[in-house]
């Protein structure tokens, strides 16, 4: 069980060989890799509509995404939620890597990788997690393209996905939206 934050850039092929090393308890091993695109959601060009049959919105090539973070903070918050993963499903091993500095259209961002005995612990608590990263982790992203910079808010589809794990059991894994003193991403 591992939380990582850091500026490098990780190997997904390493990473899964060194979370599944020497364990022959594992028969699932699910990952989600979250990578910087060139486009910003809804926009056309790589993908996405305005919506209700409108035309594509296009908008300019992102030509890199800053994402900034509290050190300290971001590892206890991301620690918690990898706790709650492992108390909700049966995990044999769990890894989040996220990286934090300006990365360009194509860089790697995020890791999720869960292993549990079986695939559906293994793919349901990966799906979980990396539904709560998208909305309550505590990182700051920028975007920049040729007309400038904006942050970058949180999605209501995000936000959808990540209420349906509070709502599963009843039980809240994260600041509801507005409760967190950080920028949701």
């Amino acid at each position: 069980m591992a939380v990582r934050v850091q500026r490098e850039d990780f190997d997904l092929g390493a990473e899964l060989a060194a979370l599944t090393a020497g364990r022959t308890d594992i028969g699932g091993v699910a990952s989600f890799v979250g990578i910087v695109r060139d486009r910003a959601n809804g926009s056309g060009g790589s993908g996405g509509s305005g919506g209700s049959g409108d035309p594509p919105v296009v908008a300019p090539p992102i030509v890199a995404m800053t994402l900034e973070h509290y050190p300290g903070m971001t590892e206890k918050a991301l620690a918690e939620i990898e706790a709650e993963a492992r108390r909700r499903w049966p995990l044999t091993a769990s890894l989040i890597v996220h990286r934090y500095g300006r990365l360009a259209p194509g860089d790697n961002i995020v890791l999720v990788a869960t292993a549990a005995a079986h695939r559906h612990a293994a793919i349901e608590a990966c799906q979980f997690l990396i539904d709560w990263l998208k909305t309550d982790a505590p990182f700051w992203k920028l975007e920049e393209t040729a007309d400038g910079e904006r942050w970058v808010e949180a999605r209501a589809e995000d936000d959808a996905a990540a209420a349906r794990w509070r709502e599963a059991d009843g039980r809240r894994t994260a600041p509801a939206s507005g409760e967190s003193p950080s920028k949701k991403v």
